[in-house]
């Protein structure tokens, strides 16, 4: 357990919330204080040095970061609980966990074996499905940021390398600790969940046999190694072996994501994603050290995502290449539909800067990598430079070591330059064959991504809006809510489709194509058939505007959630009555249960997602509005909104939505 010391002088004794009793560490970073709020709450609260504030622009894209951190769901992590980079005290407050560092354990007691070595596995790759779940990237994944507590590991400190890097003071590209950097880190390659998935399993094996993956007496050696040598893994029983060495493969196109990850560490398919129950069952294996441990029979976890059917649209894409699964997956038949649309050009799909997509879909997705791999020891040797002066910062409490770099390159995938190259994007499709869309990947239903893949109503919405203009070639790009803006601006998407609502930034608007509404669901049968109904009842309360719109109507018992999969998990095990949010979004997630649900028609309020387009690109902008209103015109989108939420009882808006004015 960390020894915590007293405050000294010039401490501050209140951060937020949190009363400070104590000092847990002190880094490059800043101090590291213990602190307890109102309701009893302990927290681990990182006092950062005023130079890693930012400027203006800086202070924006800490928020951004903040608010993606807090929607990390709670599987084998330290929670975000508060944070303020404002003012002159800039602090981040996460749950605090008592208990050993991972390093330290083994320093002390010497490597794991065995069933406890299993648990570590699938705890930590529990925690980093959930952190990629929320579309954050670790960073700096290594042995002092997995604390073993009673109940198991527990991963911390995710996303605070990304927002040390938003001021500008440290770039992402080059930020880790060495011996547990991977050799984009290393060369200023793009970094991605991909990345993470390297930095596990050099921490797996140094679990496994107490001494770093790539061990050095200097940093030069350490990263050479990095670049050049391969690690035994021998000693690992299978499938641990198998995963942890597909996971230190030099070429992030050749580690599988940490879904998979985990899915094949519990024995299961690892042909899609891992669902809540894989999630929960990761918790729970990791957790329970009284109960000899056995993989469970595919197909066993019984809330496993199931492949969508093969439709006219989808089989002309190209099928998402996975590493083979311990047991052989499972089939699941054909649904049948109503006739599907006709099909559409062939997608490929482009891992997002910072999140997403765990590893690139081809090679050509990374342009120059093979050259890049050629001139990686020299460019490895610079870093050595870089390092040794910051190497100072990082020996002091563990904290992470950052190298300093040149600005990040903007994007442009596969399909070639920017939209900003063109007067408008209609123009670079008419020129080029080529659209580049962004989508949102973490929605059942609605967007949800797959491996390379992408599934989901709003997926269907952008492959047609891309075949009416004429493209021959559309990429999908997972873009988060707080990115989609700046990549709309500087080009590195032509389109956002990606349940966007109608708002005041400076992106113009195409649509809606889609009107949603504020609302609740509930199971079937429950005897909830109106907002009245809800009076008593325990409410799931994620981060939504419904949460209070439904507290407005009736009194309710709200049960504090980090997203909506913890309220679907609360919702089948009766824990929680309802849940409130948008409609859509709530009829994509009852759509996979085996339960059925429905939605109550209360409509609170109006949700207008519409097409993202650069400002000032009238042309593109009415010629989407007009793809849009065919797709009502055809029955085309009354065929899509039956195709993923025919299973709940929802009652969704097909009629022509009045659209946004371009211009």
């Amino acid at each position: 357990m960390p020894q915590i010391s007293p405050l000294v002088a010039g401490d501050p004794t209140q951060l937020g919330s949190f009363r400070l009793s104590g000092r847990i560490g002190e880094g490059g970073q800043g101090i590291v204080y213990l602190g307890v709020n109102d309701k009893g709450e302990q927290a681990a609260i990182k006092l950062l040095h005023v130079k890693f504030t930012g400027d203006t622009i800086a202070r924006s894209r800490f928020a951004r970061e903040l608010k993606a951190a807090k929607r990390v769901a709670s599987f084998c992590t330290a929670r975000v609980m508060e944070a303020d980079l404002d003012g002159n005290t800039p602090y981040i407050a996460s749950e605090y966990i008592d208990g050993r560092a991972l390093r330290d354990i083994i320093e002390t007691d010497g490597p794991l074996s065995g069933t406890v070595l299993d648990r570590l596995a699938i705890g930590t790759a529990t925690a980093l499905t959930a952190i990629h779940h929320a579309s954050i990237v670790h960073r700096d994944f290594k042995p002092d940021n997995v604390l073993i507590a009673a109940d198991g590991p527990r991963v911390v400190d995710f996303g605070i390398a990304r927002i040390i890097d938003s001021t500008g003071t440290i770039t992402s590209r080059a930020i880790g600790t060495p011996a547990y950097m991977a050799p984009e880190q290393i060369a200023g390659d793009d970094v991605g969940p991909y990345t993470d998935v390297f930095s596990w399993g050099a921490t797996i094996a140094f679990a496994a046999t107490g001494k770093p993956a790539f061990e050095g007496k200097s940093i030069a050696v350490v990263l050479n190694r990095i670049l050049n040598h391969e690690v035994d893994v021998g000693m690992m029983p299978e499938p641990l072996q198998g995963v942890v060495r597909s996971a230190l493969s030099k070429s992030p196109a050749d580690r599988p994501s940490a879904d998979q990850i985990l899915l094949r560490l519990l024995g299961q398919p690892s042909t899609v994603g891992a669902s809540t129950a894989v999630l929960t069952r990761g918790v729970q294996v990791a957790s329970d050290d009284t109960t000899p441990f056995s993989r469970v029979s595919a197909g066993s976890i019984t809330d496993l995502p199931r492949p969508q059917a093969t439709t006219a649209s989808s089989a002309t894409t190209p099928p998402a290449t996975t590493p083979p699964a311990t047991t052989p997956p499972t089939t699941t038949p054909p649904a049948t539909t109503t006739a599907p649309p006709a099909p559409v050009p062939p997608v490929t799909t482009v891992p997002p800067e910072g999140g997403g997509a765990p590893y690139p879909a081809t090679e050509p997705a990374l342009p120059g990598r093979s050259r890049r791999a050629r001139v990686w020891i020299a460019v490895g040797t610079a870093v050595v430079l870089l390092a040794s002066a910051a190497v100072a910062l990082a020996m002091n409490g563990g904290w992470p070591l950052a190298f300093r770099g040149g600005p990040e390159p903007t994007r442009t995938a596969e399909q070639g330059v920017p939209s900003t190259a063109f007067a408008t994007v209609v123009d670079k499709v008419a020129q080029t064959g080529k659209v580049v869309i962004g989508v949102k990947g973490d929605l059942p239903g609605v967007a949800l991504q797959n491996g390379d893949d992408f599934q989901g109503f709003d997926i269907e919405v952008a492959k047609r809006i891309a075949a009416e203009l004429g493209a021959k070639d559309t990429a999908l790009v997972k873009v988060s809510r707080g990115d989609r803006d700046d990549a709309l601006a500087e080009g590195s998407v032509d389109l956002v489709v990606a349940t966007y609502s109608v708002d005041n930034s400076e992106t113009q608007f195409a649509g809606p194509y889609y009107v949603a509404h504020h609302d609740v669901l509930v199971r079937s049968g429950s005897g909830i058939d109106s907002v009245d109904d809800l009076e008593g009842k325990r409410l799931c309360a994620p981060d939504s505007p419904s949460v209070r719109e439904v507290q407005e109507k009736v009194k309710v018992e709200p049960v504090s959630a980090g997203d909506y999969a913890v309220c679907m998990q609360l919702l089948r095990d009766g824990k929680v009555d309802a849940v409130p949010g948008d409609d859509l979004i709530l009829a994509g997630f009852a759509a996979r249960e085996n339960m059925r649900y429905k939605i109550l028609g209360a409509k609170f309020n109006n949700e207008r997602y519409a097409v993202g387009i650069r400002n000032g690109d009238v042309k593109t902008c009415k010629a989407v509005k007009a793809v849009i209103a065919d797709l009502y015109r055809t029955g085309l989108m009354k065929q899509l909104l039956s195709k993923y939420f025919a299973k709940v009882e929802f009652d969704p808006e097909l009629k022509v939505p009045a659209m946004e004015t371009c211009g």
